[in-house]
């Protein structure tokens, strides 16, 4: 039986640990969230629990279409053991529909379609705002290879066909969202979670939002609308 050890890292909402096993890492989804590169956090009841079980869900989805990922197996409401990877500091990003980063760059219309959906690159760095990227200068200051790249790239449009399928056969807009990827025994997986936290989910017929935007934007509710999704997603929480 694998058991947790030390912690390894914090980030903004999830505590990683290490095992007695060298290849496999405990994900502990805490209950925080935060906003503007962690300038404003706040506790959030059952949000750790909601994340970990749909993130789970999500993964299982992506691992059946062929998506290979790092997760192994809930452990708990809030916890999860997935493998240990070495993590690629570059952010993939789909965008279906414009929102976000993409309306203040460049002025467009929120909720336009974009056809087809853009892929964008961002570094990890929260001191430089997550900045955006280009193949080439991740190439240059080997945060990954033309290979693993191309790879990336890949899965994150095959990842986007699955789950905008997923979200829109339960009545909901993909708009956006983030992976991150990471290398384990040579091959690209998945890794990191997909959570409301990291994409932006609208109803279908209204464009209520479903995602973190409600906590960015101080629309409230946002446990409430982690809830409506998981639950319209079929994930069980309870």
């Amino acid at each position: 039986m694998v058991q947790k050890t030390t912690e390894l890292y914090r980030g903004k909402a999830k505590t990683v640990y290490n095992t007695t096993d060298d290849n496999l890492l405990v994900l502990h989804f805490r209950n925080d969230t935060s906003a503007f590169d962690g300038e404003r956090i706040e506790q959030l009841d059952r949000k750790g629990m909601i994340n970990n079980k749909f993130n789970y869900f999500i993964m299982q989805k992506l691992q059946a279409a062929g998506i290979p990922t790092q997760v192994e197996k809930l452990l708990s409401d809030d916890e999860v053991l997935v493998k240990k990877l070495k993590m690629i500091p570059v952010e993939c990003v789909v965008r279906n529909f414009a929102a976000g980063s993409l309306v203040r760059r460049l002025g467009v219309t929120e909720g336009m379609a974009l056809t087809p959906p853009t892929f964008e690159l961002f570094l990890k760095n929260d001191a430089l705002h997550d900045p955006m990227v280009n193949e080439s200068l991740a190439v240059s200051f080997n945060w990954a290879t033309e290979a693993q790249l191309a790879k990336m790239k890949q899965l994150t449009f095959k990842a986007n066909e699955v789950l905008a399928a997923l979200f829109d056969a339960a009545g909901m807009m993909l708009v956006d969202f983030k992976l991150e990827f990471g290398v384990f025994n040579g091959e690209i997986v998945l890794g990191d979670e997909f959570s409301p936290d990291g994409c932006r989910l609208w109803d279908k017929a209204t464009r209520k939002k479903l995602d973190k935007d409600r906590f960015r934007q101080g629309l409230g509710g946002v446990v409430e609308a982690y809830e409506e999704v998981a639950n319209r997603l079929g994930v069980k929480l309870d």
